[in-house]
């Protein structure tokens, strides 16, 4: 490959190589921040930030699926990985699926959590009001909204008032500068296409209580890649909030039995 690639990146770890692909409005501190040593201890790891989070300047224009996956293979390439798993969380999973189906040659195996091969219509009424949110000048009731879409309920409900107050205002310091180019990229993502042509061992991780990429899309993509291996995990649309030390153990197992 000789192309190069614009995304500040996060390197950590030796052994195999993973590249992580993160969720829309997030990045890699934000998505896998709490797993990041836990995977480094076997992987050699490379995490990109897409345009417009973390460190990585905001695009001059709509976001490319293609490209994307495209600059992210690159990132990993430039950090001396020929081959290396994925890991792909929320819009990360259609990125690491286009990636494969771009660079068969590169990608040894998936891992896809909390995602989805294209938005069903009631997942297109929430990316409609999330852009309706992110557009408005009221930071208040965006946070208010992601945190009371993104979180399971479980999880929401064990907090005292003083606990959720902290998560708002999470919300409210953690919106990207890119955040409507990559939620406006999720609702045209459509990688229907590319499940069949999957070739690498894939696990599917459904994130049981989410209500944002619900297990409805985990198990379409599932059911279309090729021997997918489907896990469910207890959790909402956060994971690595919600159930880290789950979440890793999921990974680490499966990529572990990849490399035996």
């Amino acid at each position: 490959m000789t192309s190069t690639s614009p995304l500040a990146r996060i390197v950590r770890g030796a052994g195999p190589g993973l590249l992580l692909a993160h969720g829309g409005t997030g990045s890699i501190d934000g998505n896998y921040g709490p797993i990041l040593d836990g995977l480094a201890e076997r992987h050699r790891v490379v995490g990109p930030d897409y345009p417009g989070s973390g460190r990585t300047p905001r695009a001059s224009g709509p976001l490319d699926l293609d490209t994307l996956a495209d600059q992210l293979v690159a990132a990993a390439v430039e950090q001396g990985l020929d081959t290396f798993a994925i890991a792909g969380y929320s819009l990360g999973g259609p990125v690491a699926l286009r990636a494969a189906t771009r660079h068969p040659e590169r990608v040894t195996a998936l891992v896809l959590t909390a995602t989805f091969a294209q938005p069903s219509a009631r997942m297109r009424l929430l990316v409609e009001d999330w852009l309706r949110h992110l557009r408005s000048d009221d930071q208040e009731a965006t946070a208010r909204w992601a945190a009371l879409i993104g979180a399971g309920a479980p999880y929401l409900d064990r907090m005292t008032p003083d606990q959720l107050a902290m998560v708002i205002k999470g919300a409210r310091a953690s919106v990207p500068p890119g955040a409507i180019d990559q939620v406006e990229l999720v609702g045209r993502v459509d990688v229907r296409e590319d499940l069949g042509r999957i070739r690498v061992p894939s696990l599917v991780i459904s994130t049981t209580l989410d209500t944002m990429a619900t297990p409805y899309h985990h198990r379409q993509v599932a059911d279309g890649i090729p021997g997918a291996r489907f896990a469910e995990l207890e959790s909402g649309h956060l994971p690595f909030v919600e159930a880290p030390d789950e979440w890793l153990g999921l990974i680490r197992t499966f990529l572990d039995a990849q490399h035996a």
